[in-house]
């Protein structure tokens, strides 16, 4: 079994740690963050260092792998983190046992996968994304990297959904459908037509609010 660390011991990063021990995956080593305190403990799990320091425990075989905690309200970091470290770390992918992913599907790195989502023939994960509870992807669709998708979404076939999206629990998204890069849905959100502008869309059917 792997030994993983994790970047960020906030709520998603504890969720990780749950998830990867619940499903014995990986053998979960430690956090790395910058607002805890090293040597501390969180969960029965350690606080290894700040993220500065994962180079040097990497290399002292202290960690086999690694996956980012970081939440949805930091995307941007997510990438930024991902895109330095992604040559000089292995990033794990942790994908829950009772997910449904097709032998077709493409899978980049760092990916974690929640329990109970579906994806179809073909459908391409790309590095970094988080794809929450129940989530389902047609076939054919595209998740771009570092995005987070949402609890109970619905992404139907030849969808592609751009780079650091936030896609809304409960968003609901039609066939033949492009999302540009930086999309935010709300909640309940019913996608039928390109969103061709980065920020904020909500409603039925989706509608800007900025």
């Amino acid at each position: 079994m792997k030994k993983l660390a994790i970047i960020g011991s906030g709520d998603l990063g504890r969720l990780i740690a749950h998830h990867a021990i619940q499903d014995n995956q990986f053998q979960v080593v430690g956090f790395f963050d910058d607002y805890a305190k090293p040597g501390s403990s969180i969960n029965n799990i350690k606080i290894l260092g700040k993220i500065l320091d994962l180079e040097k425990f990497y290399m002292k075989d202290v960690f086999d792998v690694v996956i980012c905690g970081i939440g949805y309200k930091h995307l941007d970091f997510r990438e930024n983190l991902f895109i330095q470290l992604e040559d000089k770390l292995d990033f794990a992918n942790l994908i829950h046992s009772s997910c449904y992913a097709d032998a077709s599907c493409n899978f980049g790195k760092g990916i974690f996968m929640l329990p109970g989502s579906v994806l179809d023939h073909n459908v391409t994960i790309e590095n970094n994304v988080v794809l929450n509870v129940s989530t389902t992807i047609a076939h054919d669709s595209l998740i771009g990297a570092h995005s987070f998708i949402s609890q109970n979404v619905a992404i139907a076939g030849f969808v592609t959904i751009g780079k650091r999206c936030n896609i809304g629990i409960n968003s609901t998204i039609i066939d033949n459908i492009n999302i540009t890069d930086d999309v935010q849905t709300g909640g309940g959100t019913v996608v039928i037509e390109d969103l061709i502008k980065k920020g904020l869309y909500v409603g039925n059917p989706s509608r800007f609010i900025r």
